[in-house]
């Protein structure tokens, strides 16, 4: 009975463990995320840039939204940080079929702090509209951001993350032509499943600079390039994720079954009816 006793307990003890480490593990489950801007509501820029210099700045959860002429290329920039998984939702509301010449096809793209192309894990990053279609949406998943990657790489790394949204395919007649872009992005915190090992030195923003440089404008009472591109909550140091929770669980669970082992097998000791100079 008490061999029963001492494995029940271990047993409950390993449920509870698992059970704290279980909400970090919800957090792969694929719920946007509901960030909203730092005053609260979820209201972006209301123009976008023409060059990645130019790109309006928005945060994840609010909406970005801007007038152009069919044609031109428009950039926003948001920040992503270790262990998020963005998805870019763009909507494009064309001009009336009447004033169109035939169909066009409209892309969107994204580029990290080093402005190399990130491809899309899924979605529609590129769509073909036909001349009566009134509005058309384009989606891109990207890949999960690591906390540090090799030099050869192409791993999406934290820092500033460019959009451009462009028309790549239309009759010439209908150049110049006034569209409207609403731009979204949210995020799914993928936590330990994509950890690694080290962090980078500093994001991915632009205008980054040495330790000495960014001790230098706290001095002087500057935000720095990377505080200000931070996101709502600020960078993370990248070392924690939730394996750490399931690494610890997992080691204790052995301990417990260890010793749970040794219950089983150590048997009664010398029976009481042998002698005891025996």
């Amino acid at each position: 009975m008490r061999t029963v006793r001492t494995l029940a307990t271990a047993a409950l003890v390993g449920a509870a463990l698992l059970g704290l480490a279980a909400p970090a593990a919800l957090a792969d489950s694929p719920s946007p995320s509901t960030d909203s801007g730092k005053d609260g509501s979820g209201a972006g820029p209301t123009e976008a840039g023409t060059t990645f210099r130019t790109a309006a700045r928005f945060l994840p959860g609010q909406e970005a939204t801007a007038q152009a002429a069919t044609g031109d290329y428009l950039y926003w920039v948001f920040p992503a940080d270790t262990g998020q998984r963005p998805t870019v939702d763009a909507t494009v509301t064309l001009p009336d079929a009447a004033l169109r010449h035939g169909p066009a096809t409209w892309r969107v793209d994204v580029y990290d702090g080093l402005r190399r192309r990130q491809p899309c894990m899924y979605g529609t990053q590129s769509r073909a509209a036909a001349k009566e279609t009134a509005t058309v949406r384009l989606t891109c998943v990207l890949r999960p951001v690591r906390a540090s990657a090799d030099t050869w790489s192409n791993d999406p790394l934290p820092g500033s993350y460019y959009v451009r949204l462009t028309a790549t395919s239309l009759p010439d007649e209908d150049l110049g032509q006034p569209f409207t872009a609403r731009l979204g992005v949210s995020t799914v915190d993928k936590g330990g499943a994509y950890a690694t090992d080290g962090s980078l030195a500093a994001p991915l923003v632009p205008g980054a600079t040495t330790a000495d440089q960014a001790e230098a404008d706290e001095e002087a009472g500057r935000p720095s390039a990377v505080e200000a591109a931070a996101p709502e909550d600020g960078w993370s140091s990248g070392w924690w994720s939730d394996r750490w929770l399931w690494t610890a669980a997992g080691g204790i669970l052995a301990a417990l079954a260890g010793i749970g082992g040794y219950v089983l097998t150590r048997g009664g000791g010398r029976p009481s009816r042998v002698p005891p100079a025996v």
